[in-house]
């Protein structure tokens, strides 16, 4: 397969109330605004080092029927699902997610969507590394554990978009997940350390 099952392979919103969102024109001024993030800009600034810049068509606002938040599409850049999206901290938190994706994506040639372990050791960097399991997110989306909150929501959001690759069973998933997790977790490129 020649790109992520995306969108829909993409894991809960970090939408705390999807109350019909933004359209897509609001959603792409979001986008706009998202792009002076500096977290944003570090990840474009080392997309752009590794030889994979990208352009103005590369974030793009749509429509999505699945209650998803965004996904990244090999060759067409990321989707932000603008009818899920209400603050600009939804748009920032998907944009990174989705840019670590490019990221690894840009820097290992034979990385294959289809491949469960790929897909696995993607979403674990991109959950760990993006601030989506940060604890105050896991509890605006009702998750109340203090300690060991980050790897538990690391592996539910990583479950639940491998799951959604129509190569991976639940156990396939699964096994991907803890064959790859202490190689991925620990891969904090191209940040020095996690966030």
């Amino acid at each position: 397969m020649s790109e992520e099952p995306a969108p829909k392979s993409i894991p809960e919103s970090s939408s705390s109330a999807v109350n019909g969102g933004r359209t897509n024109e609001e959603c792409q001024d979001m986008i706009q605004r998202s792009l002076r993030n500096p977290t944003v800009k570090f990840l474009r600034q080392h997309l752009e080092k590794a030889g994979c810049g990208f352009g103005d068509k590369f974030i793009k606002a749509v429509h999505c029927d699945k209650k998803i938040a965004g996904g990244y599409v090999r060759g067409e850049g990321i989707l932000v699902c603008s009818n899920h999206m209400n603050i600009q901290d939804e748009v920032n938190q998907v944009i990174i997610h989705e840019l670590i994706h490019a990221y690894d994506e840009c820097r290992a040639a034979n990385l294959d969507w289809s491949n469960c372990a790929h897909h696995a050791c993607s979403e674990i960097r991109a959950g760990h590394l993006s601030g989506d399991c940060h604890y105050k997110r896991e509890l605006l989306r009702g998750y109340m554990k203090i300690r060991g909150h980050e790897q538990d929501c690391v592996r539910r959001r990583v479950m639940k978009s491998v799951i959604a690759n129509p190569y991976c069973s639940a156990a396939a998933a699964k096994d991907a997940m803890e064959a790859v997790w202490d190689v991925c977790y620990n891969d904090t490129q191209p940040f020095d350390r996690a966030p």
